[in-house]
């Protein structure tokens, strides 16, 4: 089966004292190109996964601008941002540093 293609990679988070996401640190394809690290909000992250986009977390390889080592899936389930396989009642991005 094929890789389904990937519209974005996150590289680290940082979190409210509530636990939720305040912002995460991402890369962005624009086509067959990537963007330089972007700051998402929370909220523009959520609408983006309920667009459809489909987010892995992962981090780049030195000197290697479009080539990404990724890890599992980001969903959104009960209004919570969590990594696939998760179940959490807060967001919960398992294995992404804090930054």
């Amino acid at each position: 089966m094929a890789r389904k293609k990937l519209d974005g990679v996150i590289e680290a988070v940082r979190y409210t004292p509530g636990g939720k996401i305040a912002i995460v640190r991402a890369y962005e394809r624009h086509g067959v190109v990537w963007s330089d690290h972007v700051l998402l909000e929370r909220k523009e992250l959520s609408e983006r996964l309920k667009q459809g986009k489909y987010f892995v977390v992962g981090e780049r390889k030195l000197y290697l601008g479009s080539v990404f080592k990724t890890g599992t899936a980001v969903c959104q389930m009960e209004g919570n941002i969590v990594t696939e396989g998760q179940t959490s009642t807060c967001d919960l991005l398992t294995g992404v540093p804090v930054f």
